[in-house]
């Protein structure tokens, strides 16, 4: 994806990062994360390039190692969800982990090209190879536990990026912005008593998994450093913004983040069959700029976004192009 109608921009560019075996992940076409939801995405963005030329680069990524995995995760869940789909390679079929989650014969590549892409998107804007970047992660990871595989998730991405932030010593404090319709109960779960990393989560409440209220404030020296703002189905959308807006401001002044994680679920865009918020896609190029005004003020820019939920294949898309499109600083009616 290389610019606009001008010249492009005298920065990095925006990364965009999607391991293809994401793509294979194979959860059955009945499933809500199914694999057309990929598909859906890079057709959306492949149709905006004349946008987006020049200010985005699409960057493949290597696997993660089992070691990357265990910064946030047992040594237990990397072993279910290995020897899950042995299990689902040899039947040739899918298997459940619960309910909800599947894995399937290429679910450990997609899993570990997901954190792959996760680590080389945070660890490259560091290193200023990207102005900030959107991370195509399948499975997704923000109900993802540090001991449990849940809500459609293996691995939690967005946890295992910043605890390796923290531990190549290329941030001290990490702020993980979640606006999907559902609570990340595992990015919580992972940081709950963590002063170090700032969790704040927009979600639809009550709704799955459950998880959320406003009493959650973190445990022992976290306590403080989680920020959960339930809202009710069909919030408003100016409302919903200026939600946002003011919660944003919190967090960024307890955390004082060296970077900034986003979970972007689209599944919050009105009439997503797992949610019931009324936001369009216009409202989260706006959000996805809030954040970004905020990161230049406090952490030289330094913002990775994550796909997470988004279960209506073509809002999922134009959800997808209005984020792209404000990292790489496009706006929306270019």
């Amino acid at each position: 994806m290389t610019g606009d109608k001008g010249e492009p921009p005298p920065h990095p560019p925006t990364a965009f990062l999607m391991h293809p075996s994401s793509v294979l992940h194979d959860t059955g076409w009945g499933h809500p994360e199914h694999q057309g939801r990929l598909r859906a995405l890079a057709s959306a963005l492949k149709n905006d390039l004349v946008a987006l030329h020049g200010r985005v680069r699409q960057v493949a990524p290597s696997p993660a190692s089992e070691e990357d995995l265990t910064l946030v995760h047992t040594d237990a869940l990397v072993a279910q969800v290995r020897g899950a789909v042995d299990v689902a390679r040899e039947r040739g079929r899918p298997v459940g982990l619960d309910a909800d989650t599947q894995v399937s014969a290429a679910s450990w590549d997609a899993a570990l090209g997901t954190v792959g892409a996760a680590l080389e998107a945070v660890h490259g804007t560091v290193e200023g190879r990207y102005r900030n970047a959107f991370v195509a992660a399948r499975p997704p990871g923000h109900h993802a536990t540090p001991g449990r595989a849940m809500g459609f998730c293996l691995f939690n991405n967005i946890a295992i990026a910043a605890a390796s932030l923290r531990a190549r010593s290329q941030a001290g404090r990490v702020l993980i912005v979640d606006w999907d319709v559902h609570h990340g109960n595992g990015t919580q779960d992972a940081f709950y008593d963590d002063p170090d990393v700032f969790f704040l989560s927009l979600h639809q409440y009550p709704h799955y998994p459950g998880t959320g209220a406003a009493n959650e404030t973190g445990r022992g020296r976290g306590e403080g450093f989680t920020l959960n703002v339930p809202l009710a189905a069909g919030t408003p959308r100016d409302r919903y913004l200026n939600v946002f807006e003011r919660a944003l401001s919190t967090a960024v002044s307890r955390a004082a983040p060296d970077f900034v994680l986003v979970s972007s679920g689209f599944d919050v865009l009105a009439g997503d069959p797992l949610g019931g918020q009324l936001l369009e896609p216009a409202d989260l190029h706006e959000t996805t700029l809030m954040i970004m005004d905020a990161a230049d003020r406090c952490c030289q820019g330094r913002v990775v976004v994550f796909l997470e939920g988004g279960y209506d294949p073509v809002r999922l898309g134009e959800g997808c192009v209005a984020v792209v499109r404000a990292l790489s600083g496009v706006a929306m009616d270019v």
